[in-house]
């Protein structure tokens, strides 16, 4: 990487882990002996296919399907005093499916030209490619693990989708979408670990650094790390600080780094029930392992607490959407602009009202 002068700030720190600190990873190595200076991140590494352009392309895709969503001031007195000045929130709980994952579920679909499609999904995903699909003429089957939200669900069933439920976790979800898509000849199109999906992903964080370009910190929510990677790729060549927050007893990505490969863990279970994946993905952890920051994570009452701070500020969050704002409460006074990305408002009475809304344009069926 290649770093370029500019105006001292904070230096990087180690990868937070809950228990006694890991080994610090190559890259968090050298940021602990670096200049106190913010990196121009460079492009790439030579063995990732994907890049900052790939990422305009998605914006340009998908500009008349998604909601180019507000960033809004953030947390009033203590709140913002604990976070530093200039704390603002990225509002994907108002992107039209509720979630920020209808930009990478539309990226995918528009330029596969998809029209049967399988997906593995905690709910948020396949509520995105479900509400894409009607206008589009393709079919979507969901494949959801037994801790799936029922009102999620619902939503999917009532948008027209099909669900299949698998015993087990995030691994087994997933490996059964990908038999079904090979059985039946369907696209198959993961939430997280596709090309097309990251650089849909990533059209968060260039509207973020289009709007607030002197950003210092941007905290983005992780789970499968589509959001994270997709950030991490509109992040390069700018000196902005990309730090990635994972549930506790979930954090697939802080424990890879820090064994400096992808390692699997076992079914965790979070308040934030669209962030259990249990491993990083092969396309997003290398951008990722090059590009993040910190790593930082965050206890379900801590997130839970985050949720609350927003409520009480007018903004409905599920709580995966108030996971980097509990990151960014818990990373402290900042010294210049963050943004935390609220990346979903999947309540259970936003779900309701969607599922009440939809009008199912064909038949499903649920095995």
């Amino acid at each position: 990487m290649t770093t370029a002068p500019s105006a001292p700030r904070a230096p990087r720190t180690s990868i937070a882990l809950p228990g006694p600190r890991a080994p610090m990873t190559p890259r968090a190595l050298a940021a602990s002996t670096a200049p106190a200076t913010p990196a121009a991140h460079a492009a790439p590494a030579p063995g990732i296919p994907l890049g900052r352009a790939d990422v305009e392309a998605a914006a340009a895709r998908i500009a008349g399907h998604v909601r180019r969503t507000p960033l809004l001031a953030g947390l009033p007195g203590p709140e913002l005093h604990r976070t530093g000045r200039g704390l603002l929130l990225k509002a994907e709980h108002l992107q039209y499916s509720g979630s920020f994952k209808l930009r990478g579920a539309a990226n995918a679909v528009l330029a596969l030209g998809a029209r049967r499609i399988v997906t593995g999904s905690s709910g948020n995903h396949g509520i995105a490619l479900a509400r894409l699909a009607a206008p589009l003429g393709a079919e979507v089957t969901v494949v959801l693990a037994g801790g799936a939200h029922p009102a999620k669900i619902a939503v999917i069933k009532a948008l027209g989708g099909r669900t299949v439920r698998v015993p087990g976790g995030v691994a087994e979800r997933d490996a059964r979408a990908r038999e079904l898509a090979e059985e039946t000849g369907a696209v198959l199109i993961p939430s997280s670990d596709h090309e097309l999906v990251v650089a849909g992903q990533g059209t968060v964080g260039l509207e973020i650094l289009a709007e607030a370009p002197d950003t210092e910190t941007v905290y983005v929510p992780t789970g499968g790390g589509g959001l994270l990677a997709g950030v991490c790729l509109a992040a390069y060549g700018h000196p902005v600080r990309v730090v990635g927050v994972e549930p506790a007893g979930t954090p697939r990505y802080a424990r890879s780094l820090a064994a400096g490969h992808p390692v699997r863990l076992a079914p965790g279970d979070t308040v934030a029930d669209g962030l259990r994946g249990q491993q990083p993905g092969a396309v997003p952890y290398p951008i990722v392992r090059d590009r993040v920051d910190d790593l930082v994570t965050v206890t379900d009452a801590q997130i839970l607490d985050a949720a609350a701070l927003l409520r009480r500020r007018g903004l409905e969050a599920e709580p995966s959407g108030a996971v980097a704002l509990a990151g960014a409460i818990r990373a402290g006074r900042g010294t210049g602009c963050s943004v935390a990305v609220v990346s979903g408002g999947n309540t259970k009475t936003a779900l309701m009202a969607a599922a009440a809304a939809a009008t199912p344009s064909r038949t499903h069926c649920t095995t």
